[in-house]
Formats: structure tokens, C-alpha cells, sequence
């Protein structure tokens, strides 16, 4: 019995833009629901942001920890729903009424950098996770990590890191649809794309090194 055989030509044709598409919207779908998507999407210059959607706010910048606190405190502090402001379509809520009017007097000091998500994963063109309580200040900037095994990652070049994030940030992220932007890039990795596996053992390897 002959075996059936691809179509050479067929399988080296190039997979129609339209279906590509469809198949990201489709994942995009599956990595979240309606209102996820809607809070972390603005129609303002902070698309996309590390917002959730909250009793009383749309999209509620870093599930409500003040962002202030890590600049002037040193360390993260649950916001309340009685300080808070509203920048370009997000809410911000505050420990505060002093760290309220620190924000309303310049919030660009303030603002976390890649919308609050999480550092390491913009390094690879993801914008996806950023707890509250796993952070680090750069020359006076916030960047927020996703976990303390992110952050590990992060610091094994924290320059070299930084600069891939903001590459990735400004030329790929800001202004995107942010669970389109993680379809794709899950999809069609950055060439320096490495496993948490990876980065896991090179933490570990690294630490085994220090004198």
C-alpha cells in the first residue's frame, strides 16, 4: 500500500497572514477574559497597563498598591479606595493623602516603568504578570517583577536587561494591544529567548559563583 505523501510545495507555502492572525486573537482569548483585556487597555498613552478591574475602577493600577510608597517608604503599601486619582483612564490608589498629592503633582515620577508589568518578561517582548510586592528602583525608575525567581533573572544583568526592555517596550509594547503583543511573542520568541528553566539554572549557577 502506498504511503500518502505531503505536498512538498503545500507545506513550504508561507501560512496566510489572515490565518495568523486569527490563530493570536484566538490565543489572546484564552490567556483572559473580556475584562482582563479591557483593563489593561486604555485608549490613552498608557496602553498597556498592569490594571485589573475593581469595584469602582475599570482598571485599577497594581490590584490598588500605591505606587508612591516605593519612593518615598522604601517598600510597597496596599492603597485605599479613600486616596486615589484617575491618570489617563487608570486608578491609582494611595496609602495617603500626602502620597495622593505627591502623585497628582507629577505622576510620570511616579508611574512604574513598562506599564507595571513585569520587567523580565518585556526583556522578551511579554507583557504579562508584575506583583505588587516583588519590585527594584534603577536610577530613580520602578520596575516590577513577577515573582522573586523573575527578579533573580532580571539581576544577572540588570544594564544589559534594561536595555533589551526598553528596546522591546518602545518598539514593540507601548501603544499595543497588550494580550495580543504576549500571544505573539509566546508564539514568535525573541532570539534571546531562554526557559524559566533556563534562567533558573543560570541564577543558580551564578550564585554558586560568588565569592
Amino acid at each position: 500500500m502506498n504511503a500518502i505523501r505531503p505536498n512538498p510545495s503545500a507545506a513550504a507555502r508561507p501560512r496566510p497572514r489572515r490565518l495568523i492572525g486569527a490563530g493570536l486573537l484566538t490565543a489572546a482569548l484564552l490567556l483572559g477574559g473580556c475584562s482582563a483585556m479591557n483593563a489593561q487597555n486604555p485608549s490613552s498613552a498608557l496602553k498597556p497597563v498592569n490594571a485589573v478591574a475593581d469595584a469602582g475602577a475599570a482598571r485599577l493600577m497594581l490590584k490598588g498598591h500605591d505606587v508612591v510608597a516605593y519612593f518615598t517608604a522604601g517598600r510597597h503599601m496596599a492603597g485605599s479606595p479613600a486616596f486615589q486619582s484617575v491618570h489617563e483612564g487608570v486608578t491609582f490608589r494611595f496609602a495617603s493623602a500626602e502620597h495622593k498629592a505627591l502623585f497628582d503633582r507629577e505622576p510620570r515620577k511616579y508611574l512604574p516603568q513598562y506599564g507595571g508589568y513585569c520587567a523580565n518578561g518585556i526583556a522578551y517582548g511579554i507583557p504579562w504578570g508584575g506583583d505588587a510586592d516583588t519590585w527594584r528602583m534603577v536610577d530613580g525608575k520602578l520596575y516590577i517583577f513577577g515573582g522573586q525567581a523573575s527578579k533573580d533573572a532580571f539581576e544577572l544583568d540588570v544594564a544589559g536587561n534594561i536595555r533589551l526592555a526598553d528596546t522591546y517596550w518602545h518598539d514593540e509594547v507601548a501603544g499595543r494591544h497588550s494580550f495580543l503583543q504576549r500571544a505573539r511573542r509566546l508564539v514568535f520568541r525573541v532570539p534571546h529567548y531562554k526557559s524559566g528553566e533556563a534562567l533558573a539554572q543560570e541564577v543558580a549557577l551564578a550564585r554558586a559563583h560568588r565569592p
